[in-house]
């Protein structure tokens, strides 16, 4: 409990659930899309966050490096699916995860041959490899490796969200 008064209870915790074996077969299903629920991180300033998990600033892009890669656990265009028109789809998410005429340009254009996370358990803050833009509603964000200063994103609601009567 000392802890957590000198922490002025912002403590949380990492919980280890799943086996790589049951990572690998579960990510490997044809029906399982991927998701994040990791909360968006600054890198600086007062809404930097030093004890995030890794995955805030790298889960796509060791998906996608590690498993798809490296591991050969699926095919890119796969997996690609998987974290764009499948958890769009499922989400009910409208003119999203596809790259149509009328639809969001949400797009991130990295290198398959180099795109790896480096965030870790105590540098939860490491920027991944191997890409090179993110464009957010067809706005350029992420450039080389620099923030441009666009802020094109905006709340995404599902069909069951209602305003609270304030």
């Amino acid at each position: 409990m000392d802890f957590v008064l000198a922490d002025s209870a912002q403590t949380g915790a990492i919980y280890f659930m799943a086996s790589e074996e049951d990572l690998r077969t579960g990510l490997s299903q044809p029906w399982t899309s991927i998701g994040l629920d990791a909360n968006e991180m600054s890198l600086d300033g007062p809404t930097y966050e030093a004890h995030a998990h890794p995955r805030t600033m790298g889960s796509m892009p060791r998906f996608l490096g590690h498993y798809v890669r490296d591991g050969h656990l699926l095919p890119l265009e796969t997996a690609i699916r998987k974290i764009t028109s499948l958890p769009a789809q499922r989400e009910h998410l409208e003119g999203r995860g596809l790259l149509k005429p009328g639809y969001f340009a949400d797009i991130t254009i990295f290198d398959p041959a180099t795109i790896i996370d480096h965030a870790t358990f105590t540098k939860p803050d490491q920027l991944s490899e191997g890409i090179d833009f993110t464009i957010v509603n067809g706005q350029v964000e992420y450039d080389h490796g620099k923030l441009t200063g666009a802020t094109a994103g905006k709340v995404l609601r599902g069909r069951g969200w209602h305003a609270s009567a304030n």
